[in-house]
């Protein structure tokens, strides 16, 4: 399964013309919908440093947890999602960067404790995608890094059916939890104290 998806992302990549790309062409260029694909293709966007690209894209991966969550099987992105575009680099970048996720999922990855690589109704799966999703609308300075990797090994796992890249991913989860709510804490701490002394 690799070898053939790693090589049509790296031709999409390269036959992309258009000054701006869509992201339901990068979904069609990723191949059929699925959660675990939607997933990966919506995270890694979401590590490029573009203003305003993870609010909506945030919003997206909080609609395809939903759709986890109430178990349905043809998730399909939301019509903001779906006309939000890129410049051509970026959309290359992504459409590389998924191809570059999948080579190197393909060489560890496979069907291990397939019954937690599941999106089935209220999973912990669909609740980490939504709580990370959360995060990622936050206007946090670099705070979609942890959750954004998070979701691709999540949707990684999703993908090959490995349980053991999901219970990665999870973990993942909560390390970018901890960090930003740490973070918050931080921010609260710091303007609190500055309220204070301009008062």
């Amino acid at each position: 399964m690799t070898p053939p998806i790693v090589q049509r992302l790296r031709d999409a990549a390269a036959a992309l013309h258009e000054e701006r790309v869509s992201m339901q062409a990068m979904a069609q260029a990723h191949g059929p919908e699925a959660h675990g694909t939607l997933l990966l293709l919506l995270a890694m966007a979401c590590l490029l440093p573009v203003p305003g690209v993870g609010t909506v894209l945030g919003i997206g991966m909080a609609a395809l947890a939903v759709a986890m969550w109430r178990g349905h099987c043809a998730p399909c992105l939301p019509q903001r999602v779906a006309e939000l575009e890129l410049p051509r680099h970026w959309a290359q970048r992504v459409l590389v960067g998924l191809a570059t996720a999948y080579a190197l999922a393909g060489r560890y990855a496979k069907a291990r404790l397939s019954h937690l690589a599941i999106s089935g109704p209220r999973s912990t799966t669909a609740f980490a995608v939504g709580l990370m999703a959360a995060i990622v609308v936050m206007p946090i300075p670099f705070g979609n890094l942890l959750p954004a990797l998070a979701l691709v090994l999540i949707g990684l796992g999703l993908v090959f059916r490995d349980g053991v890249a999901v219970i990665l991913g999870l973990m993942m989860s909560g390390v970018a939890l901890v960090a930003t709510t740490g973070l918050l804490l931080m921010t609260w701490i710091w303007g609190s104290e500055w309220i204070l002394g301009w008062v």
